[in-house]
């Protein structure tokens, strides 16, 4: 059996999307699948009013004055505090490691390394069923430095540690997702067996390469042909899709130029737009700062603004507009999961996970990572503030998430177990 045949046989077993002409057949049998939002913002939080007392715990506690807007859905999200990756050294390192908790020095003679991130693990499961095994979303700013403890870098990192592209505009997603494109499906397939062609060259040409290498550029060799294996797995799920037709969007085509506080309400609007369709079960964003600062009339730059040193000052305000701009916009998000019905009737948010935090505290500090899990997907208890033991690994909450969420995983990263006093 060649390679390409046996693409051609694998291929099969992507399932299609959820209809809903067939829905009404199988809501009796069938559960709606479980989703998974990555929502990070950067440059941390107004540490003294967005964090509870840790005195404070249980469902009784205290809203800070920076959770006020999310104050009527306080029951549907769970506040954790003192999780940290142990490995982020860097408060310029910004959401590079939020998900995958990697030590960048885990490679020796090697600067910078990475690892899978867990919303790709998620993927590789979820995948299976959908047009797109996850969606990688960005704010639109430009110009802002790749590795500053803000934006940063891609939050979705494939199983080699190599950055996984993504979206950078509400225009840019909705395209991805719902546009119809104009390219006939015979110009599609022919492009399709363009691109393999190539592939067979390529890969005929490595392997003949492979026997004049030492130990070392083997390896960098094998990490190449794991490469061209992941195109080959694209291209043949492409080629299963092309004759499914992409679903109506419940959102209208947005502007090509929009930033700032409406860029991020419509991003959430795509997201949800996303799950409601199936055409992905994987979501991460990684939200624009700047331009929200710019569009709540703040003018402190965001760097001097996570800099704060105390209460009463410009910095200290505008860190302020900046936290309660985010919360109203989450609220938003949670509101619209909430009354966006899945087919057998339940709310999408009752089969959602939406992780919502930062890896960072503020200034330059990584430790107690400002973290909100809502939604029923991975089976966490709602409506509580939990204060973990100091120094907790980010990474087991990644593993109870993966796992109440049906995900195939022992371990995640550093994971050390999963946090068992969060599960309903």
């Amino acid at each position: 059996m060649n390679r390409r045949r046996f693409l051609q046989a694998g291929s099969a077993f992507v399932a299609l999307p959820y209809f809903e002409t067939f829905a009404a057949k199988q809501e009796k049998t069938t559960t709606p699948p479980k989703r998974m939002m990555f929502l990070a913002f950067g440059w941390g939080v107004t540490q003294q009013e967005w964090y509870p007392d840790q005195e404070d715990i249980g469902k009784d506690y205290k809203l800070p004055e920076m959770l006020k807007p999310l104050a009527k859905n306080k029951q549907d999200f769970t506040l954790i505090q003192n999780l940290w990756n142990k490995h982020s050294d860097g408060g310029h390192w910004g959401s590079t490691q939020w998900l995958t908790g990697a030590n960048r020095y885990a490679q020796p003679g090697v600067s910078f390394s990475n690892s899978i991130s867990v919303d790709q693990v998620a993927a590789e499961q979820f995948g299976m069923h959908t047009r797109f095994n996850s969606i990688q979303l960005n704010g639109s700013e430009k110009n802002v430095h790749a590795s500053g403890h803000g934006p940063g870098l891609s939050l979705a990192w494939d199983k080699r540690g190599k950055p996984v592209g993504g979206q950078n505009s509400p225009f840019e997603a909705y395209h991805k997702l719902f546009s119809k494109g104009k390219t006939s499906i015979d110009e599609l397939k022919k492009q399709l067996a363009d691109k393999r062609s190539v592939l067979d060259v390529v890969l005929t040409n490595a392997k003949s390469l492979k026997r004049e290498l030492g130990k070392v550029d083997k390896a960098k060799l094998e990490e190449y042909f794991s490469g061209i294996r992941d195109i080959e797995l694209r291209l043949a799920k492409e080629e299963k899709w092309f004759d499914v037709p992409r679903p109506q969007a419940s959102v209208d085509e947005p502007p090509k130029e929009i930033q700032g506080k409406n860029e991020i309400a419509l991003m959430y609007d795509i997201m949800v737009a996303a799950i409601q369709t199936d055409s992905t079960r994987v979501l991460t964003y990684r939200q624009p700062v700047r331009t929200l600062l710019t569009s709540i009339g703040v003018t402190v730059h965001q760097h001097d603004m996570s800099h704060y040193h105390y209460s009463n000052n410009p910095k200290c305000e505008a860190s302020k507009k900046r936290d309660l701009a985010q919360s109203e916009l989450l609220n938003g998000m949670i509101n619209k999961l909430k009354s966006t019905k899945d087919f057998d009737g339940s709310s999408l948010f009752d089969n959602t996970t939406v992780v919502y935090g930062s890896n960072l505290r503020y200034g330059h500090l990584l430790d107690n990572c400002p973290t909100i899990i809502a939604g029923g997907g991975s089976g966490v208890r709602m409506g509580e503030h939990m204060v973990m033991p100091k120094d907790t690994s980010l990474c087991n909450l990644w593993l109870t998430l993966l796992q109440g969420s049906g995900v195939k995983a022992e371990s995640f990263s550093d994971s050390t177990g999963t946090l068992d006093e969060i599960k309903a």
